[in-house]
């Protein structure tokens, strides 16, 4: 049906719309994704009909996730991967090449550190860079290829608050994250001609199981208190959820943000720019 509005008018021509956001016939491989955000962006890619390729150091996590989405009748399977591990990432990438091409890259496996330089110990810095940076670097660097050839592919990469602006105590966290960032602007701007998008997501704080044991630990007797301490420091007032993270790496892997390529989202409850510094 079309609507005419005029002599000059815009001519809107309506028809049987598509899903919006569907994922249908797309391949997407999630790192971390066995517990937390990675989990809730598992799901969420799963239940709008991509085939999911769960990788997570811990199996038992990875395998649950997948069972989660069994039940629901989506598809996926669980890998057991080391993203540091160059050879067990390549392993995994090429194993999934084999039936199918991969048409998205969630990079969220991720490790944290609380401390400021003094704190920071030799180890803890190159576990984080193990992780967050190298992990990154060799799950990117194994897709590539494979999107070139395909002449399509995204990657999302979860980066954080932290890589944009000062956060106490967090001086390992922050440099990786920082790392990540910047990685993120590099891949999308060599990669542009060959259709391949790269984004980047940095939340603030979001309430996940990590949260729940940072506190138990750190905080014992004192959980409440410091649960509403912590929601609080965000402007909106509570921290984030999981799936709100997993519902904008949906948008940013649909043909919908076909447009967008290079860009930083952040998703803080407008941590960066409401707080006073």
């Amino acid at each position: 049906m079309i609507l005419f509005l005029g002599k000059g008018a815009c001519h809107f021509k309506y028809s049987r719309m598509n899903k919006k956001f569907s994922l249908k016939n797309k391949t997407a491989v999630i790192t971390g994704g066995g517990s937390g955000i990675g989990k809730a962006i598992s799901f969420t890619l799963a239940s709008q009909d991509a085939f999911v390729h769960v990788l997570d150091n811990q199996f038992e996590s990875a395998l649950e996730t997948i069972d989660h989405i069994k039940k629901n009748n989506f598809i996926g399977v669980a890998h057991q991967c080391d993203v540091s591990n160059i050879q067990e990432v390549n392993q995994v990438i090429l194993e999934i090449c084999k039936t199918s091409n991969i048409d998205i890259l969630v990079n969220n496996a991720g490790i944290a550190h609380v401390g400021n330089i003094e704190n920071c110990q030799e180890e803890d810095l190159d576990r984080l860079y193990n992780v967050n940076i190298k992990g990154v670097y060799n799950c990117s660097k194994a897709v590539i290829p494979f999107m070139k050839k395909n002449k399509n592919g995204l990657i999302i990469n979860l980066a954080s608050i932290a890589s944009s602006v000062g956060i106490s105590d967090r001086f390992a966290y922050s440099m990786t994250k920082g790392a990540v960032l910047t990685m993120t602007y590099s891949i999308a701007k060599d990669y542009v001609k060959d259709n391949i998008r790269c984004n980047c997501i940095s939340p603030a704080r979001v309430h996940t199981p990590f949260v729940d044991g940072f506190i138990k630990k750190n905080y014992p007797n004192e959980e409440k208190k410091m649960f509403e301490n912590l929601s609080k420091t965000q402007p909106i007032g509570r921290m984030g959820t999981p799936q709100e993270i997993a519902d904008l790496a949906l948008y940013l892997c649909s043909e919908e943000a076909k447009f967008i390529t290079g860009s930083n989202f952040a998703i803080d409850g407008g941590f960066v720019t409401l707080n006073s510094h």
